[in-house]
């Protein structure tokens, strides 16, 4: 009995949207942020979790 390994990819395209992931809010730092720090969230957001990071 042969045991073959199965690579699945999926092609579909993920849209991409200015949506904090904390406040909901849509802004276009939420793509800056994304590129420069690998995160979704906006500057405001981004700002108050570096002087409160709980």
């Amino acid at each position: 009995m042969k045991n073959d390994d199965h690579i699945v990819i999926d092609n579909k395209i993920e849209a991409f949207d200015n949506i904090c992931e904390e406040c909901k809010k849509e802004d276009e730092s939420v793509k800056q942020n994304l590129i420069m720090h690998s995160y979704k969230i906006c500057s405001s957001c981004n700002l108050s979790k570096r002087i409160f990071p709980l």
